[in-house]
């Protein structure tokens, strides 16, 4: 089995988790089915519930709702940063977002 950590910033506050409790009980039951899978799956998980954005960070794709997430250490996941997805591109703010979090993880 795969591993799923939540980042959590310098003060101990996990924005990506406060983003999963904001969601309806519906879309937390599909967060938690595609997390089911990530643990399941790991790497082989493919489309359409995970696609790649860049090197090391991907996404799920719990219906509108994005998780980006990058693979930490050899079984572990982080979970980086979720938002609703409004548009067909996905806005570069939340890529940089996610991007700075695993900066920040990678440095540690």
């Amino acid at each position: 089995m795969w591993q799923i950590h939540f980042y959590e910033d310098r003060r101990g506050k996990s924005p990506v988790l406060e983003f999963i409790n904001s969601l309806s009980p519906k879309d937390r039951v599909k967060v938690n089915n595609i997390f089911r899978l990530l643990e399941e799956f790991g790497t082989n998980l493919g489309m359409p519930h995970a696609r790649r954005i860049e090197s090391r960070l991907w996404e799920l794709r719990p219906s509108d709702n994005r998780l980006f997430y990058f693979l930490y250490l050899e079984r572990k996941f982080v979970i980086l940063h979720g938002f609703r997805k409004q548009s067909m591109k996905t806005p570069e703010k939340e890529i940089a977002t996610a991007l700075r979090r695993m900066k920040e993880i990678s440095e540690e």
